[in-house]
């Protein structure tokens, strides 16, 4: 790989990051896509798994009584991990650049639940399947958070809970996913020496994010991170559509 693309991919972890901490998510929903646009999903993937890990454990105990919160939302995060084992099994067995058009529609899904009125309820009545496909998701395309969401949506999660609950699930599907990558021998050595070295940049980047959710407007940041997100949808589907992919 060239060194224009670890620039960019430096690039892309700082900034993912800092919109992960000023929000409390999204930096795995922002990072693979932004990266998906150079190379294919199971590489976006690798190189985020190690910095998504920590964004995961920082946004966690960064919110309050986080002992007890880990406690209650454990089971919920096991089916996740579940899920995300499949999910990882495929990706790496299946042709990866194919879940590129997959990656989109769970953005556009996640930008537009409200308009599309999907039925929330069905994952709160079906938690075992809901969260078990969360994970599957999770590991073939990195973004769970639709069902997360609606699921914290309808179990009545404050906001604290909601980030402690998405970063938990998250965070357990990446562990199972580092440990599938590394037994099968799919992390190189590449991929795992940039990822550690990333790991200051990122957790800066995530300070600084943090500082500024104490003083940010939520609404506008909101619409700026759903713009970027539907930007980025686009130019994935149009790779799919040119066959640049």
């Amino acid at each position: 790989m060239t060194p224009e693309f670890f620039i960019a991919l430096a690039i892309i972890l700082f900034l993912s990051a800092l919109l992960h901490g000023s929000i409390g998510f999204g930096f795995p929903m922002i990072a693979t896509p932004l990266l998906a646009l150079f190379t294919d999903i199971q590489t976006a993937i690798m190189f985020t798994l190690i910095p998504t890990i920590l964004v995961n454990i920082s946004s966690i105990i960064s919110e309050e009584r986080f002992i007890n919160v880990i406690k209650q939302f454990t089971p919920f995060a096991l089916l996740t991990m579940s899920g995300s084992a499949v999910g990882t099994f495929i990706l790496i067995y299946a042709n990866s650049n194919a879940f590129k058009f997959l990656l989109a529609l769970m953005i556009l899904i996640y930008l537009f639940m409200d308009k599309l009125k999907i039925d929330s309820t069905v994952v709160q009545k079906y938690p075992k399947i809901s969260l078990g496909f969360a994970g599957v998701l999770g590991g073939l395309t990195n973004v769970m958070a639709p069902i997360l969401i609606m699921f914290a949506l309808e179990s009545k999660y404050s906001k604290s809970q909601t980030i402690q609950f998405s970063n938990l699930c998250f965070l357990f599907g990446k562990l199972i996913q580092l440990l599938i990558f590394s037994i099968l021998g799919s992390l190189s050595v590449q991929e795992v020496s940039f990822s550690l070295g990333s790991l200051f940049f990122v957790g800066i980047a995530l300070y600084l994010g943090f500082m500024i959710k104490k003083r940010i407007d939520a609404k506008a940041y909101n619409r700026f991170i759903k713009l970027l997100l539907f930007f980025i949808s686009m130019m994935l589907l149009y790779q799919v559509v040119s066959g640049e992919w």
